[in-house]
């Protein structure tokens, strides 16, 4: 049994075949053959993506009742007050869906990341702010409706873990394996090449 840590840069689909769009796929990654993303990023969205060969992982590790927390870097428009950080935390209704508790804070220090290829939107009479959002579901877009809907639009979006699974350091694009997809806490091992 593999798994594989990738830290999903920006403009990458999750999935290895084309969809029509001018995204690149996983294909691009030179990834061992039989290992398949569990669960997804949206191609505007990056970070931590686990790919696996054993199909029963993904519903182990992503079905909300098995309590798998996922916790986001969100880069948002203006300065949240501790209110739009409750009503995140106390969840919302988003296209008839009400999002389950989740937690939400601002980061403190805000975290220097690598720039984005291409740059966020900057405007200079707009302040940015850099929160943590950990949710225990994952809904189509769910971050950014959101953030949205308390009045901070995402202007990034980077997964920085799932459980027990951290992107730590790995830089952008790069892969690391997992010694043991069963191992509640995982020991990284540099694939050799990436």
């Amino acid at each position: 049994m593999s798994l594989i840590v990738f830290n999903k840069p920006y403009g990458v689909l999750s999935q290895f075949t084309a969809d029509g769009s001018p995204n690149r796929t996983l294909a691009e990654f030179g990834f061992p053959p039989r290992v398949y993303p569990l669960g997804r990023l949206d191609a505007d969205s990056e970070g931590l993506l686990l790919l696996s060969d054993e199909a029963g992982l993904n519903h182990r590790l992503l079905d909300p009742e098995a309590g798998h927390r996922r916790t986001y870097w969100v880069q948002v428009e203006r300065i949240p007050e501790e209110a739009a950080l409750r009503a995140l935390e106390n969840g919302l209704l988003i296209q008839g869906h009400h999002t389950r508790p989740a937690r939400a804070q601002r980061l403190d220090p805000q975290p220097e990341l690598a720039p984005r290829n291409p740059p966020i939107r900057f405007r200079k009479s707009v302040p940015d702010c850099w929160i943590a959002l950990e949710l225990s579901e994952g809904k189509n877009r769910q971050v950014r409706r959101m953030t949205a809907a308390v009045g901070h639009p995402t202007l990034r979006l980077v997964r920085m873990s799932i459980g027990a699974f951290e992107l730590g350091p790995l830089p952008s694009g790069q892969t690391s394996r997992s010694q043991s997809a069963s191992n509640s806490s995982p020991q990284w091992v540099p694939q050799a090449g990436k």
